[in-house]
């Protein structure tokens, strides 16, 4: 009998330390931003102008394309790092933390045991930002949505900036998440919108710098902006990945692919680099640590993610456009590596 319980003692050992085993995660690891063009559940909420994601809609918005949608956006998550999966992912276009559970509750995905930060917002369309992380690398210190208020329009709403502090492999790292107002009316006519936004942005990085030396940031969105542009190049002075930063620079790491002619979005056959990465100057010239360097960001898109029409040109296979096309998401997905 002795024998037995202290068989049963040493079985149990081994087990735990198998577990712990299976469950460390070494680097390098993966960060990820992919606006999922309206994770809408099926129900309609009075609160929200959802209507057109319900059954009863034009759109027949059902539980089955609902969980189709689910399935292929847990394939596209999945294959960007299908050994370890991500450890970060930053989205955007969620409606609530329903979808945000159905997720990550997927098959695909269930390995990583993710852990959600969502937070209600005031879009007027009922879609936020969210952070999902692996909670075996990621520890979640705490997190705030910063709003971007407009002193001369009261009445204008748009999604709020997420951040969260957490620490990753024994060092702190600030994230930001986000989705600065469309391009809706032209580029031009609604710049001062996403310029407001960055303004927020970049007064909330100045006290990150202002209070910690030589933070680790990540920042990932969906801009609606290409590096380029105002809100991005001139009021967050996001450099270049062409050019070596200081620590208390940002840089961002799409710039190179986006002079280059690639993008997240097609608009029109124009490819748009208006998902981007953007890292503090620390983070890529630190020696020992996590750290980026100026090339290690990446646009993710495989075949079965694509729309390739009949004259040749591919872009991101949608969930909709006027009709349902059975797609995934009008954005791909970008990414980087922690090393």
């Amino acid at each position: 009998m002795r024998n037995t319980k202290y068989f049963i003692i040493v079985l149990i050992a081994v087990f735990a330390i198998a577990c712990n085993q299976d469950s460390k995660i070494n680097p390098p690891y993966t960060v990820v931003f992919y606006n999922v063009e309206n994770l809408f559940d099926t129900i309609n909420n009075p609160n929200k102008f959802d209507e057109e994601f319900t059954p009863d809609s034009h759109r027949e918005w059902n539980t089955e394309r609902y969980f189709k949608k689910l399935d292929d956006l847990s394939k596209v998550i999945y294959s960007i790092d299908s050994i370890n999966l991500p450890v970060l992912v930053g989205v955007s276009e969620v409606e609530n933390d329903i979808v945000l559970n159905d997720l990550v509750s997927q098959e695909l995905l269930r390995k990583a045991n993710y852990q959600i930060v969502w937070e209600e917002g005031d879009d007027f369309r009922g879609i936020d930002c969210a952070l999902l992380f692996n909670p075996a690398v990621f520890t979640l210190n705490f997190y705030k949505y910063i709003p971007v208020l407009c002193p001369v329009e009261p009445e204008f709403v748009t999604r709020d900036i997420l951040y969260v502090e957490g620490n990753m492999h024994n060092e702190l790292f600030h994230i930001f998440v986000m989705h600065w107002p469309s391009r809706r009316g032209g580029a031009d006519v609604s710049e001062p919108k996403r310029v407001l936004a960055a303004s927020v942005l970049r007064r909330k990085i100045d006290e990150v710098f202002n209070e910690f030396e030589n933070p680790n940031i990540i920042i990932m969105g969906d801009m609606n902006d290409e590096p380029s542009n105002m809100s991005l190049s001139d009021v967050l002075m996001a450099l270049p990945n062409t050019m070596t930063p200081e620590n208390d620079d940002l840089v961002n790491l799409m710039y190179a692919d986006y002079k280059k002619g690639k993008g997240t979005y097609n608009f029109r056959g124009e490819w748009d680099m208006i998902d981007n990465i953007i890292v503090s100057g620390y983070l890529i010239n630190k020696t020992e640590g996590l750290k980026s360097t100026l090339n290690n960001a990446y646009v993710f898109h495989q075949p079965f993610m694509e729309y390739v029409n009949d004259r040749g040109e591919m872009s991101p296979n949608r969930t909709y456009g006027r009709t349902y096309f059975g797609g995934i998401s009008d954005h791909f997905p970008v990414y980087m590596i922690l090393e």
